[in-house]
């Protein structure tokens, strides 16, 4: 309007707002010549509609200005009130170069998304109420009260940036590692990561026991009969030959030759009902493991087992050194044990069966029952065999020993065995664990003599019986086919 007020300044006119006086063609005159004082109300005319249409451009212009203005307000006060918002969130941590990964595929790292401000109707996948103006969290396809938003393990909210996830659901960081990151069962420290960023770690094949690769290389000492590793937790028994034995299986070791005494009739029991008798009495001594080396060296038959010879059945004449009182146990040590010298003398072909002192009750009559194949093959004829033959058959018969041992307890229609523990009870939960084990190594064994003969061996047994593959073995050196 800056533009009509400077013409109106300028002209001797009074012109009164919202009020115009004029012709619209309707008197007698208005096609009649104009005079000079015409001219001048044209010249004048034409100066106002100019200035009006200025004026109305500008307002225009201006009240585009006032829209522009308007939004771009209402834009920094939303912008202000996020600012102010975020102010009040603490600032994210960094992230680190990599995150140890979790064994079941869970666990992974999440973000949460915080928003300062609702949007619209939302409802807390928490509480199930409806969330109102303020801060909420956009996390697992779901939205949060951010107090809403808490671990699974420990109850707490989660404020951490960074969070872990399992089975759809969250976790702190530190709670997941607690409950899922495997632990090492021996130092019980969590299992570390390889250089690539992997949890490795080693596991028994048996009884799973978890533990750090390191320990294979740290002198952590195993025991001689279940073969896990002693923890930080449980001290294993150290018997004088070196040996270490956990404290369950020390529960139903044999530690003296006359202890082993009614384990040796029930296995001669277990013959006789697999018709093969072994007549003759041949002496059955516990031993140390330098006199059972010894005894070794000085044999010509048989074929021994690495790393470790826990059974040898003799066929020579020699003074041997057996336990004849166990020992005591007291510090973690075996002490005090007595051992005295037996000749043995030749009168058949087999002199005498020796076994490794120390093991648990199952361990020793398995070795026993596969020693005394032995001697039941040179008592009664059968020719020198093939080492796979021999050992492959005397495995079988361990084998058959051990499960009519663990079975006895469920059936009536089993062989006889000797199956209540030292000390006259039923056999506990872990050796009958144990004994399971036991089974386990002898169809796993991976050597060509004891394992593939047990396989070829226990084949033959089952398609045709023992007593038939027996026979065969005999007539031909070999198994039945």
């Amino acid at each position: 309007m800056s533009w009509l007020k400077k013409i109106f300044k300028g002209s001797s006119h009074k012109i009164t707002e919202g009020h115009h006086q004029g012709h619209y063609g309707d008197g007698p005159n208005y096609n009649a010549p104009s005079t000079s004082r015409d001219a001048v109300l044209e010249y004048e005319n034409q100066d106002i509609d100019r200035a009006i249409a200025l004026s109305l451009s500008e307002e225009s212009q201006n009240q585009n200005n006032v829209i522009d203005n308007q939004y771009q307000l209402k834009e920094d006060e939303q912008l202000a009130r996020a600012i102010q918002e975020s102010l009040n969130v603490a600032s994210p941590p960094r992230r680190g170069n990599g995150h140890s990964p979790f064994p079941n595929g869970n666990g992974h790292i999440y973000q949460s998304v915080p928003f300062p401000y609702t949007t619209g109707y939302r409802i807390c996948a928490g509480c199930n109420m409806e969330i109102g103006h303020g801060r909420f969290l956009n996390c697992l396809n779901a939205v949060w009260h951010p107090e809403c938003f808490r671990c699974r393990a420990c109850g707490r909210p989660i404020a951490d940036y960074e969070f872990s996830v399992s089975g759809n659901y969250p976790f702190h960081r530190s709670c997941y590692k607690e409950h899922h990151h495997p632990k090492c069962d021996v130092c019980r420290h969590f299992i570390p990561t390889n250089p690539a960023g992997l949890i490795e770690y080693r596991a028994h094949p048996f009884w799973v026991q978890k533990y750090c690769p390191s320990h294979e290389h740290d002198g952590t000492p195993r025991c001689c009969s279940c073969e896990r590793m002693e923890s930080r937790e449980m001290q294993y028994v150290a018997l004088d030959d070196g040996r270490k034995l956990c404290l369950e299986c020390l529960d139903s070791a044999i530690m003296d030759t006359n202890q082993c005494q009614p384990l040796y009739h029930s296995i001669h029991k277990f013959y006789e009902y697999l018709k093969m008798k072994v007549a003759q009495q041949v002496p059955l001594l516990l031993v140390e493991r330098q006199a059972l080396n010894d005894a070794r060296e000085g044999e010509k038959n048989g074929h021994y087992h690495m790393p470790e010879t826990r059974g040898l059945c003799l066929s020579e004449e020699r003074t041997i050194s057996t336990i004849s009182r166990r020992p005591r146990i007291g510090g973690g040590r075996a002490t005090n044990m007595m051992t005295e010298p037996f000749k043995l003398t030749r009168s058949c072909e087999v002199t005498a069966i020796l076994i490794l002192y120390g093991l648990p009750r199952l361990l020793t009559g398995s070795i026993l029952a596969h020693e005394m194949m032995h001697a039941f093959l040179r008592l009664n004829g059968f020719r020198t065999l093939r080492q796979d033959v021999e050992e492959g058959i005397c495995q079988v018969v361990a084998h058959m020993w051990l499960e009519a041992e663990l079975n006895s307890e469920s059936s009536s229609h089993r062989a006889p065995s000797s199956s209540q523990g030292l000390k006259g009870g039923p056999k506990s939960q872990f050796e009958q664990r144990l004994g399971e084990f036991f089974m386990h190594q002898i169809e796993s064994d991976s050597s060509p003599v004891y394992g593939d003969g047990f396989r070829a061996g226990r084949q033959a047994v089952k398609k045709y019986g023992l007593r038939t593959t027996l026979d065969h073995i005999q007539l031909t050196g070999n198994f039945p086919c």
